[in-house]
């Protein structure tokens, strides 16, 4: 990532175009500033990040896909604030794809993922308005012949003495003056907008219909596809016979691509039914053909095996255990987890006079971009990428193979002319498509004194690599994968003696970010693990995590402390029949800490409360991160009670729908109450966060009320109906 700060102002007789750059590691700084003649065509530069109209809306450009975190309206608040706009007038729009000019600053590439869309948004967004702010003010300083020192904006009204304008006409005479290389950005003492609950900009279009999403693109002439994918991961096409499958009203074409057997039709009902005419033979010669109860036996086998790396260690660990009181063991078993959005995948592509356009939900445009060209022989700058709204995605579309950029650019052209089409995935084809959180194990080893302090400890993780055979293998290092083990690593405690390990396990079987990552397996594997030795030797689950947290932790302690004064936690662990349960963790530098409150409901947990707090710096949308934060923890809480993909003895992905693939029922989503830090640290991201802590508090409370470990998930297979 380039070190040099860029501005770009662009102007026209319309109005006023702004695009700022900051560099990751100079988000509060800005270099010079260029700014560049109108071209006289009334439109404006497609990478520039606002837009103040005639008419007085401001339209942000927003480099993040909005999939229902926020991102329209969190980065439209940043701007907002130093724009001094009025929410009222504020828009917000997908930005174009362009990785130098619309990079996510952590990422070096335009991207949305990891918690990092507000983050690394913060200065940048804001610096952006407080440009065009005062370019603002220098126009209305020549247009009036006063200082412009001496001029006030307030809600998107500039005014001096009895003279006031909004912005719409300013906005072209603000395109002639000299952009500010590095605008002042409003003290904390002064924001109006951030940290304030604002009504979100994609809500009224989501409520009324009147929102976009690719399923609703509609071309004349647009075919529909649906393809047959090989049943066993890893499989590929032998032969097929599509007899059956033209001869059904409205199919079109049946063609082979490399993913699998594409059939076009008029409807997406005639694609589905054509599909299941077709007689295909597959190859599974290369395919994952044992089951994932073999698989996660041979993946804990692996334990203790030479090709374990070490992560992370400190002390002499192997001296601590012989010299321990007690020495514990325990292993967790995670199973492959569905990412199973609501919105299952899809993307529209149409082809003309040897250039395309494709929409779809983007996460990473730039991989897509690359695939949806080579598929169709093009050269990518010949690709324009449309990023539509998305119905969710929890690391889904964030493919690092660019699986559905490929899938869409073969299938257009496969049909070997110009045209649209619209791929379309059911949920069935994204359950049984791969792409799901790795299967892993975890073996903890401690060791007590004989006071019950903790002075061993050892973990060892055993999984697939998400990173490797991937463009993000250069982000691994002496072939460790800090996707696979984070969380397990860095931990907040005093830990003197400690050693962590991976082991790298293979399979067919493809593996993706899923939300929280490495956090959603370590947090319960380290948070449970610990809650049972401080039980063991008699500590109290929340003083005994205080007590361990080193000096320079105070922000986990803060909310460690905050979270128990929520719950009003008294060290009685089970009261009233109902079981309380703790833990603490810390993901993309957000702290996190929870206590859930767990019934007996006929052999299976029922969680009435869960109180949270949370600190993620600066709270920019404090309504957007309340529902994130409860997002996550009914995300976390589907995955710990229900939530498993297993393959059948031969390879084949047992479920098919949410009828099979059990997720969270309504009467089942617990009282959340959240607590958000105040901070001055800048923003962090709270899209994940709130889904790691959720598990372990739930099994250290079910632990508490019923004297059990839940050691495999999800709860149903080890707990009961």
């Amino acid at each position: 990532m380039t070190h040099q700060n860029r501005r770009q102002f662009l102007a026209s007789a319309a109005g006023l175009t702004i695009a700022v750059a900051l560099p990751m590691k100079g988000r509060a700084q800005s270099g010079a500033a260029n700014a560049f003649a109108a071209d006289g065509s009334g439109s404006f530069a497609p990478n520039a990040f606002i837009r103040v109209a005639a008419d007085d809306t401001v339209t942000v450009m927003i480099k993040h896909v909005e999939i229902g975190q926020g991102a329209y309206t969190g980065l439209a608040t940043l701007v907002a604030e130093d724009l001094d706009a009025d929410w009222a007038q504020m828009r917000a729009e997908a930005a174009p794809l362009d990785n130098e000019k619309y990079k996510n600053l952590y990422f070096g590439l335009q991207g949305t993922g990891g918690s990092t869309g507000l983050a690394n948004s913060y200065t940048q967004m804001r610096k952006a308005g407080a440009a065009a702010r005062a370019m603002l003010v220098q126009a209305a300083a020549a247009e009036w012949g006063v200082d412009a020192s001496e001029i006030t904006v307030t809600k998107g009204v500039i005014a001096h003495g009895d003279k006031t304008s909004t912005f719409g006409p300013m906005a072209a005479k603000a395109a002639e003056m000299t952009p500010p290389e590095d605008p002042p950005l409003k003290p904390a003492s002064e924001f109006v907008y951030i940290g304030t609950d604002l009504p979100r900009l994609d809500s009224p279009s989501k409520s009324n219909g009147s929102a976009m999403f690719t399923m609703d693109i509609d071309i004349d002439g647009m075919e529909t596809v649906v393809v047959a994918h090989p049943p066993m991961l890893g499989g590929t096409v032998a032969s097929y016979d599509d007899t059956d499958a033209v001869a059904v009203p409205g199919v079109t074409a049946v063609r082979q691509i490399p993913q699998g057997v594409a059939v076009y039709a008029t409807s997406t009902a005639a694609a589905i039914k054509g599909r299941s005419m077709l007689s295909v033979e597959w190859d599974t010669s290369a395919a994952e053909t044992r089951s994932s109860a073999q698989m996660m036996d041979d993946f804990a086998a692996m334990v203790g095996s030479d090709t374990a790396k070490t992560a992370e260690s400190a002390g002499d660990v192997a001296t601590a255990f012989e010299n321990a009181a007690q020495t514990v063991e325990m292993e967790f078993r995670f199973p492959y987890l569905a990412h199973a959005p609501l919105e299952p995948l899809d993307a529209v592509v149409e082809v003309k006079d040897g250039s395309a356009t494709a929409w779809g939900g983007w996460q990473f445009p730039g991989f897509d971009n690359q695939s949806v060209a080579g598929a169709l022989g093009m050269d990518p700058a010949k690709v324009a990428m449309v990023t539509m709204l998305a119905g969710g995605s929890f690391g889904r579309r964030a493919q690092p193979s660019a699986h559905i950029g490929a899938e869409v650019g073969a299938i257009a052209a496969a049909a070997g002319r110009d045209g649209a089409w619209k791929l379309v995935w059911t949920r069935e084809d994204d359950l049984h498509g791969g792409y799901y959180r790795p299967m892993t194990v975890h073996h903890l080893r401690g060791g007590l004194d004989a006071d019950g302090n903790i002075t061993a400890w050892h973990n060892t993780v055993v999984n697939q690599s998400i990173m490797a055979g991937t463009p993000m293998e250069a982000m691994m290092q002496d072939g460790l994968d800090p996707t696979s083990y984070e969380g397990a690593t860095k931990m907040p405690y005093d830990l003197t003696d400690m050693q962590v390990d991976w082991i790298r396990a293979a399979s067919p079987v493809s593996v993706l970010w899923w939300r929280s990552v490495g956090h959603t397996h370590t947090a319960y594997a380290t948070e449970v693990f610990l809650d049972h030795l401080l039980e063991l030797g008699g500590k109290d689950p929340v003083q005994g995590r205080l007590d361990l947290l080193r000096p320079d932790m105070a922000r986990d302690r803060a909310v460690l402390e905050r979270v128990a004064e929520m719950a009003g936690w008294d060290g009685q662990k089970v009261k009233n029949g109902k079981g309380y349960g703790v833990a603490l963790h810390e993901s993309f530098s957000t702290y996190t800490a929870q206590i859930v409150e767990v019934e007996d409901k006929d052999g299976f947990p029922k969680v009435t409360n869960v109180w949270c707090a949370v600190d993620c710096g600066v709270a920019v949308t404090p309504n957007v991160i309340r529902a994130q934060i409860e997002g996550g923890i009914g995300f976390g809480l589907s995955s710990i009670l229900h939530d498993e993909l297993s393959l059948a003895e031969g390879g084949m992905v047992e479920q098919s729908n949410f009828d099979t693939y059990r997720v969270l029922r309504i009467n089942e989503m617990p009282n959340v109450m959240v607590d958000i830090i105040a901070s001055e640290v800048d923003p962090t991201g709270v899209g994940e966060p709130g889904t790691p802590p959720i598990g372990p508090a739930l099994a250290n409370a079910w632990r508490a009320l019923k004297g059990e470990n839940v050691t495999t998930l999800p709860f149903s297979k080890s707990v009961g109906a």
